[in-house]
């Protein structure tokens, strides 16, 4: 597939996941092109709204289902805005898959903790169901996911379903709850002391704001995970992910091309610095 045209897709299913985010499943609608297409958990596309522009966003369906891709999206900005009135049969364009995903093969065999906040269930959704789908390779899952305000929490019924699952805990905190919030209240790093972890056999992955994820590697760190067991998927602003336009720089790398997702122990340096 040519890295600089999109293809055509069509708006199979809209979600309303809440009054700012909305998931997109789309289709190809070139046969031979949905075929060739193949993506890893953690990659992204580059969506594309005729006449308004494009945005990169994480793919969170699995990846052995090319028929349909979706995409989970915040309505903040002219182009969002646009992909948020789009209804189902309607087309846009799309471009990818780009990037470096998560080191899923590596981590078969090993106990897995996905830390996320805020959106960033999104990039994140598709390694935890890769998981689940897959359950017999992996050890125990332990997802933490933190929140500004309670009202932000999208999926609330996945997240109960994933901790009826073996060997799977759920930990939900918000900095606000709410009269009806039943998860912590706080900081989403005070819920680290009630999971289980094995930090010689476990693998962090996260995303979510960079004051979050340094926040959570320090705790994981000081319980004994080491560096190179840490993963973390980085935001910038990526225009044409393919390494040309410079946005999304980060140190001598470029996001779009040897990220999103990165070894914690190459980026650590990075991390919280201005200008990076």
């Amino acid at each position: 597939m040519n890295p600089h045209l999109p293809w055509e897709a069509e708006v199979v299913e809209r979600i309303q996941e809440s009054p700012t985010i909305f998931t997109l499943r789309l289709r190809l609608v070139d046969e031979e092109a949905r075929k060739a297409y193949r993506f890893a958990p953690g990659q992204f596309n580059m969506v594309y709204l005729y006449g308004a522009g494009e945005v990169p966003i994480s793919i969170a369906s699995d990846p052995q289902d090319t028929n349909l891709l979706g995409h989970t999206i915040r309505a903040v900005g002219r182009v969002t805005e646009g992909l948020s009135r789009l209804a189902t049969g309607e087309r846009l364009g799309l471009r990818g898959p780009y990037g470096r995903g998560w080191p899923l093969a590596e981590a078969e065999g090993k106990d897995i903790v996905v830390v996320t906040g805020g959106l960033g269930c999104a990039p994140v959704v598709g390694v935890i169901n890769y998981i689940i789908m897959r359950r017999e390779r992996f050890g125990r899952l332990t997802v933490i996911q933190g929140v500004k305000h309670a009202e932000e929490l999208i999926w609330r019924e996945r997240y109960a379903y994933w901790n009826t699952l073996p060997d799977t805990q759920v930990l939900l905190a918000a900095d606000h709850g709410g009269p009806l919030w039943p998860w912590h209240v706080g900081l989403v790093t005070e819920v680290f002391d009630q999971m289980e972890i094995a930090p010689e056999r476990t693998v962090a992955m996260m995303c979510g704001p960079e004051g979050m994820m340094r926040a959570a590697v320090r705790n994981l760190t000081e319980r004994g995970l080491a560096e190179d067991s840490i993963y973390l998927s980085m935001e910038r602003n990526m225009q044409c992910a393919i390494g040309q336009c410079g946005h999304c720089q980060f140190g001598a790398s470029f996001i779009c091309r040897q990220g999103p997702v990165f070894a914690y122990f190459r980026i650590k340096e990075l991390l919280g610095v201005r200008g990076f």
